[in-house]
């Protein structure tokens, strides 16, 4: 099958005690191209050392490989056996260099299991998605009509000639298991750049794709490198622990009288750390312009927020949101979607019909331009509970709907029931979540929404509740009505965040022990 490509990929760790918060892919790291093959398991065929790769000087549809070491290739013919790492890993923060022949096919398979594609796709047509380089390659059914399925299209090709070196950095999440053995979490890319441009974000893979090594899933899993479609070395496979989940702001959470534009804003959270923003559509005056800023830093615009309004003599939604849906085309973004009503009261299940309707529509949109909604429950709206929106959507029971958990609304509207309970119940419809700085007994915003620094709410137990739950996919910070100096508040919030969030690093243990900083 032809499929490959490159990765990033992180294995989440509970480090406990008063261990000082780390960035872990600066503490650990695993090169896997060294002198030799020693890293690779078993029967390495014709695999061969190399110091560099360039095409064949009689023929484009070959590699000739330069005496040395630092690189390897997959013999004379490009038709050898594939490459198992002799270690295991999970999630991985994952950077690979790769190059190929004219017409030559390659795959990076993530525990062996989950590739992304590596193609000649220099300036040609795409056949099917992940075909292309950078694609996440498809599953295959022999029962299925059709029989591949869940392929995914890189949103840019971004291909490079054969014969030049190209890049993958991926950060890949395993997928998640109960003490029982029983999947809760899918696998998920989190994030695919190739030649440092950023084509996929946060794709769920159900199984292992076409040719994998293995047919089932497990939390740990080798590395394999594809070498039988073709010529192709590869060089600089770097893999580091992926990390926490993506950590992203809410615009009211950066927006200031400093950070009055999307470059600003933009500019500031890459500076921090932070992973990319949300913002409200209604507050976004141009959403090309935001996402341009954003590209230029590999941020990621990772929802936009809007209203539905399910009485029946109001029109459900603003034409702006229809135009978004096409401007975030193939992007995977979410629309967080709160639902309001003057005929029902919140909770109601007297709405849901309707509801279904206009977010029946909305979903069909959504799919066709990849993009996703997320039910978004607010304190004193229809949809105000979590449970809400868990109903909603599982009567909706579409593949690209699922729902939020947001910390400061069910603190406001139902902090008596277990959030361990809830957020089982919504997995794995659990699309993100948001968070916030808050007293545990608070009852308005005030103390409610505050830095993530703040308030005596158990925010590490909080985060390790979700991680023991599965989840892998992006975290928010809540900054509404917070106020004082939108910097200083996300440089406190990032600095807390770092200490918390240590309950949701994986076992590193594959990565060896921790450098000395």
């Amino acid at each position: 099958m032809k499929t490959y490509r490159l990765i990033a990929i992180l294995l989440t760790t509970l480090i406990a005690g008063n261990v000082p918060a780390v960035n872990c892919s600066e503490c650990h790291a695993l090169e896997l191209i060294g002198r030799n093959l020693s890293t690779w398991d078993g029967d390495t065929g014709q695999w061969e050392s190399i110091a560099d790769a360039r095409l064949g000087a009689d023929d484009p549809k070959r590699l000739t490989g330069e005496p040395g070491v630092g690189a390897i290739l997959n013999g004379p013919t490009g038709r050898t056996r594939h490459l198992l790492s002799k270690q295991h890993f999970g999630d991985v923060n994952a950077h690979i260099e790769f190059i190929v022949a004219k017409d030559s096919n390659s795959g990076v398979y993530f525990m062996g299991r989950y590739e992304v594609q590596i193609f000649d796709s220099w300036q040609k047509e795409s056949p099917y998605p992940g075909i292309e380089c950078g694609g996440i390659y498809e599953r295959w059914d022999e029962s299925r009509t059709p029989k591949g399925f869940e392929g995914h299209s890189p949103r840019v090709n971004a291909s490079r000639a054969p014969g030049q070196w190209q890049s993958f950095d991926v950060v890949f999440r395993a997928p998640r298991f109960d003490a029982a053995g029983r999947k809760i979490a899918n696998a998920r890319f989190e994030k695919v750049v190739h030649n440092g441009v950023i084509v996929h974000e946060d794709v769920e893979v159900t199984g292992p794709t076409r040719a994998a090594a293995f047919d089932d899933e497990r939390p740990l899993g080798r590395l394999m490198l594809q070498g039988d479609h073709g010529p192709v070395a590869y060089r600089n496979i770097r893999l580091a622990p992926a990390g926490a989940n993506a950590f992203f702001a809410f615009d009211n959470a950066v927006a200031d009288e400093k950070h009055p534009t999307a470059r600003a804003q933009a500019e500031t959270l890459a500076e921090l750390g932070y992973a990319g923003i949300s913002v409200g559509l209604d507050r976004c005056p141009s959403l090309s312009d935001l996402l341009d800023e954003l590209d230029q830093r590999n941020l990621r615009l990772f929802a936009v927020y809007a209203g539905v309004n399910i009485d029946s003599e109001q029109e459900p939604y603003s034409p702006a949101l229809k135009d978004a849906i096409e401007a975030l085309a193939g992007r995977n973004t979410i629309l967080w979607l709160f639902m309001q009503s003057r005929e029902h009261k919140p909770s109601s299940t007297a709405g849901d019909e309707r509801a279904v309707a206009i977010l029946r529509e909305l979903a069909e949109l959504a799919a066709r331009h990849k993009v996703r909604i997320a039910l978004y429950p607010h304190h004193a709206f229809w949809l105000e509970r979590i449970e809400d929106a868990v109903r909603v959507a599982d009567k909706l029971d579409r593949p690209n709907v699922g729902v939020t958990f947001n910390l400061c609304h069910w603190l406001r509207v139902s902090p008596d029931k277990s959030a361990e309970l809830l957020i089982k119940e919504a997995m794995p419809r659990l699309l993100a979540v948001s968070i916030n700085g808050a007293d545990s007994d608070g009852r308005d915003w005030n103390t409610l929404i505050q830095t993530l620094d703040k308030g005596t709410f158990d925010m590490t137990g909080f985060l390790k509740t979700l991680g023991e739950a599965g989840y892998t996919g992006p975290i928010a910070l809540q900054g509404y009505g917070v106020g004082g100096d939108a910097r200083d508040n996300l440089t406190r919030s990032m600095q807390a965040w770092k200490k918390h969030s240590r309950v949701l690093y994986g076992d590193v243990a594959p990565f060896g022990p921790q450098k000395k900083q």
